[in-house]
């Protein structure tokens, strides 16, 4: 089996691509691929390999497999593959340990406050203290807190797990859209919640499943954390919650839009004194969980072979 892979930039230079040659023939390795680039970059391989580069129907012909090197599979036209025969198969739970500890890193950051105070700490207001320490913004004790999670898989009970160790009760809402599912609402547990984290995929159900209407109705003073897709919280309405006073910290790992060429005003409010933090969807890039991309692309492979 010839095997190409289109994107290997996007996982970065330190990836060992050892297990994925020793179940091919040949492994071709392209770091981007562009639209204009991918029939030539394609050639004749049996095998295609991505991460985020788009693969419809005219480039399917003749493909004995699509290997998705992440868990979503937006990016490949599967009517068009299943009307082709041609298996689709991506990788799942490869960063679970990497997107917890980001998790709880970004609840731990919001419960200390940390952005406030290292405004501060920018400013001088330490050397100007009266006494020896600042405390002008509360800090929160996570022991005996409620957090609730939305999306109880793999990674949603492992965050659970790690929330449950400093002490916090967890509780898990219903699935949107899932009328089986007998769990609490969101709505009934907004009034309970600490902390409100996410972890469920972006789909008309959960598509700003955090809206102004639910952010009027949550328990003051949470913290919202979002490491799950751009959109599944509604983002300028949480800002605005967060400058009304209605939450005490908000962190995101993903928007809508990414790379946010055009900017988002969550990243123009970080200037602000707010308890709010953005990071550049990373929480998936230990080399450990990219290594296991790798690791079950080549399991995939043997699977398919």
């Amino acid at each position: 089996m010839k095997a190409v892979l289109l994107d290997a930039d996007t996982l970065g230079d330190d990836i060992d691509l050892a297990p994925i040659r020793e179940v091919v023939s040949e492994l071709r390795v392209f770091g981007t691929t562009s639209p204009a680039q991918l029939a030539e970059h394609a050639g004749d391989a049996d095998l295609l390999l991505t991460n985020k580069v788009q693969l419809g129907e005219a480039i399917m012909a003749g493909r004995k497999g699509l290997l998705v090197m992440a868990t979503g599979t937006n990016n490949v036209d599967l009517a068009a593959a299943k009307a082709r025969g041609i298996p689709v198969l991506n990788v799942n739970n490869y960063g679970t340990a990497s997107v917890a500890q980001h998790t709880l890193m970004l609840l731990l950051t919001l419960a200390a406050k940390l952005p406030l105070y290292q405004q501060e700490l920018t400013a001088g207001a330490w050397q100007q203290s009266p006494f020896f320490c600042l405390m002008g913004n509360k800090t929160l004790e996570l022991a005996g807190k409620t957090l609730v999670l939305v999306g109880s898989g793999t990674l949603g009970s492992e965050v659970a797990r790690l929330a449950e160790a400093f002490g916090m009760t967890v509780k898990f809402a219903a699935r949107p859209g899932n009328a089986e599912d007998t769990r609490p609402s969101l709505d009934n547990l907004l009034s309970d919640a600490d902390a409100l984290s996410f972890h469920c995929p972006l789909t008309e159900q959960t598509r700003h499943l955090l809206n102004a209407e639910r952010l009027a109705a949550i328990k003051p003073g949470c913290l919202v954390v979002n490491c799950a897709r751009g959109g599944v919280i509604d983002e300028l309405a949480a800002l605005d919650a967060l400058k009304a006073g209605r939450l005490g910290g908000l962190a995101v790992d993903v928007l809508p839009v990414e790379p946010p060429r055009e900017g988002h005003p969550l990243l123009d409010a970080l200037a602000e004194p707010l308890n709010l933090i953005v990071t550049p969807h990373s929480a998936w890039i230990s080399p450990e969980a990219r290594q296991n991309i790798v690791n079950i692309t080549a399991n995939n492979i043997r699977s398919l072979l």
